[in-house]
């Protein structure tokens, strides 16, 4: 009989399932819902929310795709983990139902409230206590909610990231995980628990945060009325959860200190893990608990998020053609301009505030426009090299924090199958640049496999990982691209001073 592991991945964009057979390590089926973009609502701008059930709705979906191609019989199913889009608050009333649509990570409203606690609580509490601003991140929403809508908020009975409520509705359980309390600024670092600080700031009960459980643990069994839902065989261990980061980063095996991965989907991101509590102190790139961490063992992961990344790429996608173009021939495109696009210049902050810019919402500028020189390749490889600046100006904050950034590690897909990104990048950064076959919903089959015990050893869960190539910089080369990039720093700089950004 074949031990196979579940892993689900919820994103912004879509609900995406993997059967992991753990016998090889190898990936058996994998399919994302819906076929299009899942909907972002903006009741307001600057606002982001999507509705739980909705979430919900494609995991149950992807399930019955991925076990019925995969003809799952009874018994086989091991254990299913679960990776989720950060920072995204669900609420909940007694009887478990939503009592809202999700504010969703790239939302942007709660900025104010997250620097007014920063003020109050000072940076000598937050920094070292939380490793960050509040921000706009859960908590800041929460109170959001509490100021805003006080009527819904006298209802909650519990709060949820996106992946707690995914696990809820498959075991009726509600828990969350110390990685999910960190990203949420909920998480004391030196008092190694819920900061009551923050709680008492912020006039949040503590009973509305979940018990958390580690990220690789039993945390619960599919419920009967799960399985007549989904087609799942009750009592099947829910053994693995992590944000989408954190996850990414586990699902590439990156877990020492050192280790970095990057992604490049609808946001942009590098992570980098640590054993000790580094922090930027303008709260720029952001410090979290990783999966592997445990009191014994500290292990933390550095977070540099570009909310603008593959949605720029979409947009433009979207405006030069939509379905009648495809982006390996924008990527062919681009690759006719120039390095440095002849003076045009992409800055791709236009999906909210950005954290590497202080939580300012910049927008997206394309600046240096000639009518008589620029055409779409130009404007596609701006874009592409716009969107490796913004990572590289977040990659530079990670140096100065002492970060050694040599070798990253990268799912092939989204951005990074496009030759010209992979390039730019590795040039750009003077980086190596290892590229794996494997995504989010492989990394929580792998993280299940892990807390069901159904793997011996974190060696043995990535023995079917596989590398697909290696990128390394041509120092011969990287001169332009680092004119490039210097070019594009000046430009977001005059956008700044200008007051005309953010």
């Amino acid at each position: 009989m074949r031990k196979l592991l579940l892993g689900i991945d919820i994103g912004s964009s879509s609900v995406k399932a993997a059967l992991l057979d753990a016998g090889t390590g190898k990936s058996i089926v994998s399919k994302a819902f819906p076929e299009e973009e899942m909907t972002i609502n903006a009741p307001q701008t600057g606002w982001a929310e999507q509705d739980p059930e909705m979430w919900w709705k494609y995991v149950k979906e992807t399930i019955a795709y991925v076990t019925n191609k995969a003809e799952v019989k009874k018994g086989e199913l091991k254990g299913i983990g679960i990776a989720y889009q950060m920072h995204g608050l669900v609420c909940v009333d007694k009887n478990l139902k939503v009592l809202r649509p999700s504010i969703i990570w790239c939302d942007s409203r709660a900025v104010e409230i997250g620097e007014k606690a920063f003020q109050s609580l000072g940076k000598d509490y937050c920094l070292p206590h939380l490793l960050n601003s509040p921000g706009n991140f859960t908590a800041s929403k929460l109170r959001w909610v509490i100021e805003n809508e006080p009527e819904l908020a006298s209802k909650i009975h519990k709060i949820m990231l996106p992946g707690d409520f995914i696990a809820m509705k498959l075991s009726g359980e509600i828990l969350t995980s110390e990685t999910g309390l960190s990203e949420g600024i909920f998480w004391d670092f030196i008092e190694n628990g819920l900061s009551k600080k923050l709680l008492k700031q912020m006039d949040i009960p503590k009973e509305w945060i979940p018990e958390a459980v580690p990220s690789f643990s039993v945390q619960g069994k599919v419920s009967k009325e799960a399985a007549k839902e989904t087609g799942l065989e009750s009592g099947v261990p829910i053994s693995y959860r992590a944000g989408d980061q954190p996850n990414n980063a586990f699902s590439l095996q990156v877990l020492k200190p050192g280790e970095l991965a990057t992604t490049a989907g609808t946001s942009g991101t590098v992570y980098g893990v640590c054993d000790s509590p580094l922090y930027d102190p303008f709260s720029r790139v952001n410090t979290f608990v990783h999966v592997n961490h445990s009191k014994k063992k500290p292990s933390y992961g550095v977070l540099l998020c570009v909310n603008g990344t593959g949605i720029l790429n979409s947009w433009l996608k979207k405006v030069m053609g939509g379905k009648w173009i495809a982006y390996e021939e924008m990527n062919a495109m681009g690759s006719g301009a120039p390095i440095g696009s002849e003076g045009l210049t992409f800055l791709p902050f236009g999906n909210g505030v950005e954290r590497i810019m202080q939580n300012k919402a910049v927008g997206a500028h394309l600046l240096g426009l000639d009518l008589l020189k620029h055409d779409k390749k130009h404007v596609v490889r701006a874009a592409q090299e716009g969107i490796v600046s913004s990572l590289t100006f977040g990659f530079r904050i990670m140096k100065d924090m002492g970060m050694n950034l040599k070798t990253v590690k990268a799912g092939k897909a989204n951005m990074f199958l496009s030759p010209l990104f992979r390039k730019t990048f590795v040039q750009m950064n003077e980086v190596n640049l290892e590229l794996y076959d494997t995504d989010g919903a492989q990394g929580a089959a792998r993280g299940a496999g892990i807390g069901a015990g159904v793997f011996a050893s974190e060696s043995e869960a990535f023995e079917g990982l596989s590398l697909l190539e290696t990128l390394e910089p041509n120092p011969n080369f990287s001169q332009p691209y680092l004119d490039a990039y210097s070019a594009w720093e000046g430009k977001l700089n005059e956008l700044l001073k200008s007051g005309l950004a953010g």
